[in-house]
């Protein structure tokens, strides 16, 4: 993106004078192109009048016997006859035929060697300026990639369209940068606060686990406070570590799939009942609507993570005592999924993001929703390498995550 120059707002002086000093310079590039080119082309000539002169000088001087013995004798006549005055006199005539055949071998050898000169030399010349061009072109592209310069001041008119699409390339390069440092300013964020988090709960268990270590003599209910009070920060030291280890093995993983048939009904009837006391503890239903003949095709393990990754989001960011809906339903040969729960609407900026690695909806590291920021974007990925789809909808307190999966696994990601 280009800096924006002050003196624009004063009539476009600075625009304009520059404008006209890059017209002037390709103008003069041009110009100088077009004289070496004649240039060239006279020293050719000029070479070609010398090569004639210094063959005919040699044929005619240094090799002129040898040349005349040898064109009188293929294709020369001598015969006598006799002159007005008695004397026989020997008379040299050209045997035409012979001479014709030479002559239409001399021009045919020679309309060959001219032409193969000729296309020897396009050829060479067209080369040079391919590799002057691709060189030219490279040096632009550099500059153009390398400073913070408009497409068109870089490229001349004739590049015009390969300066579009730099220019698009630039861009994206430029967003997919931004995009790297704000994930990874996101992270080191993430693990600063996960770092200092660790030390907090840490003290705790050490301080009461020692206070029970010394006072024998203790009473039973502060006892058993104390006893709570540490396996509560152990809890919680447990958590941060997991977060870490989300990290770590996101970073590590390399996810291949081990596709087969799933029992879809089954697999989330299960993954209800296992998510049962987080539910009770917030309150929480889930209603299931899928088919008990419903079927997909994929990694039963990675597609699991999936499924409870958006799960648990729905119960962390979900009312209390709400109803949280699972759906599914195949269409087209694509089975899809809904997790519907009710909760405080995302905002269109943050839904943007959701997926994003690192990204977290609770900003605070003192609330228990959110964890690493990992799970949504890994369900994306998984998702997306069994060539599905994973989208988010938030309106009106009612917030969709909408899973589509080919149902015979066999279209290939994007």
């Amino acid at each position: 993106m280009k800096i924006p120059n002050i003196l624009r707002r004063y009539g476009g002086v600075v625009i304009k004078l520059k404008n006209k000093f890059f017209a002037e310079q390709g103008e003069w590039a041009r110009r100088r192109r077009e004289w070496l080119r004649i240039g060239k082309m006279a020293f050719v000539a000029a070479a070609g009048v010398i090569l004639c002169f210094v063959l005919y000088d040699l044929v005619d001087r240094v090799w002129n016997g040898v040349f005349v013995d040898w064109f009188s004798e293929r294709y020369m006549v001598r015969y006598t006859e006799k002159g007005v005055d008695g004397v026989t006199h020997y008379v040299w005539q050209p045997a035409w035929p012979r001479v014709k055949r030479l002559l239409f071998r001399t021009l045919v050898t020679a309309v060959v060697a001219v032409t193969v000169i000729v296309y020897m030399s396009s050829k060479a010349y067209a080369q040079r300026q391919v590799e002057k061009c691709v060189t030219d072109l490279a040096e632009k592209i550099r500059r153009f990639m390398a400073a913070q310069r408009e497409a068109d001041e870089v490229f001349p008119k004739e590049y015009a369209e390969i300066s579009v699409r730099m220019a698009q390339i630039k861009s994206a390069m430029q967003k997919q940068e931004q995009a790297v440092r704000e994930e990874a300013a996101r992270k080191n964020d993430l693990i600063t606060y996960l770092a200092h988090d660790l030390k907090t709960p840490l003290t705790s268990v050490i301080g009461y686990l020692s206070l029970l270590e010394e006072a024998e003599d203790m009473p039973e209910p502060q006892r058993r406070k104390y006893l709570h009070v540490a396996l509560d920060k152990a809890l919680r030291l447990e958590k941060l570590s997991n977060e870490f280890f989300e990290i770590t093995r996101y970073n590590l993983q390399q996810m291949a799939l081990d596709r087969e048939r799933i029992d879809l009904h089954f697999m989330l009837l299960q993954m209800t009942d296992e998510f049962y006391p987080l539910l009770q503890a917030h309150g929480n239903t889930v209603c299931l609507n899928v088919a008990e003949d419903a079927v997909i095709y994929g990694d039963p393990e990675k597609l699991a993570r999936v499924f409870q990754n958006i799960l648990k989001n729905a119960i962390a960011y979900s009312y209390e005592n709400t109803e949280i809906a699972v759906e599914a339903q195949e269409t087209g040969g694509r089975m899809r999924l809904c997790f519907q729960n009710h909760g405080k609407t995302i905002p269109k900026a943050k839904l943007d993001l959701i997926f994003d690695k690192f990204f977290r909806l609770d900003e605070s590291r003192a609330t228990a929703t959110g964890g690493a920021g990992l799970g949504l974007a890994i369900a994306k990925d998984i998702v997306t390498l069994h060539g599905g789809r994973i989208m988010a909808e938030s309106e009106k307190e009612i917030t969709a995550f909408v899973v589509e999966l080919p149902v015979d696994g066999e279209e290939k990601a994007e």
